[in-house]
C-alpha cells in the first residue's frame, strides 16, 4: 500500500505524539544547575558586558569615548601633513617586492620543470596521488568502523 507523503506525515506525527516524553537523566540535572550557579559565582568583569555594574559600565563608556577624542586630537596635531609616506612605506613595499620576486621565480621553476617531465610521468603521478586520497578515505572508513560503529 502506498502513502501520500502527506498521509506518511500526520502518520509519524501520530506516532510521534503517542511516544511519553523522556526525562533527563538526574546527573544532568545536577551538571546543568551546578554550571549555571559556578557562572553566577564568577566576579563581574569575568561576566558579559550587561552584568557589569551601571556605574562600571558608564565609567567604561566614558574613557572610551575620552581616548577615541584623544587619539582624534593627536591625529589633528600629528596627522599626514607631518609623516613623509613614502618613508613610512618602503620598507614594506620592498619587503613585498621581494616576496613577490621570490613568488615568480618558483612560477617560473615549476614552468621549466613541467616542460622537461614527460607527460606520461604526470599522469601517472596524478593517478598515484588519486589512488593515495582514495586509500586515505579507505583507510579512514575502516578505522571509524573499527573503533567507533561497533560500540
Amino acid at each position: 500500500m502506498k502513502r501520500s507523503p502527506e498521509e506518511l506525515e500526520n502518520l509519524i506525527h501520530q506516532t510521534l505524539r503517542a511516544l511519553p516524553e523522556r526525562r533527563a537523566p538526574r546527573s544532568l540535572e545536577g551538571r546543568v544547575l551546578a554550571a549555571i550557579a559556578a557562572r553566577q559565582a564568577l566576579p563581574w568583569w569575568k561576566q558579559s558586558f550587561r552584568a557589569w555594574p551601571i556605574a562600571v559600565r558608564g565609567a567604561f563608556v566614558v574613557a572610551s569615548c575620552a581616548l577615541v577624542a584623544a587619539l582624534a586630537f593627536a591625529w589633528v596635531l600629528y596627522g599626514p601633513q607631518n609623516v613623509d609616506v613614502s618613508q613610512t612605506l618602503a620598507r614594506p613595499l620592498a619587503l613585498l617586492e621581494s616576496v613577490r620576486g621570490v613568488g615568480r621565480a618558483l612560477v617560473d621553476f615549476g614552468a621549466i620543470l613541467l616542460r622537461h617531465v614527460p607527460t606520461l610521468w604526470l599522469y601517472g603521478a596524478i593517478a598515484a596521488f588519486i589512488g593515495l586520497y582514495v586509500t586515505l578515505f579507505g583507510v579512514g572508513a575502516t578505522a571509524y568502523r573499527t573503533l567507533y560503529a561497533n560500540r
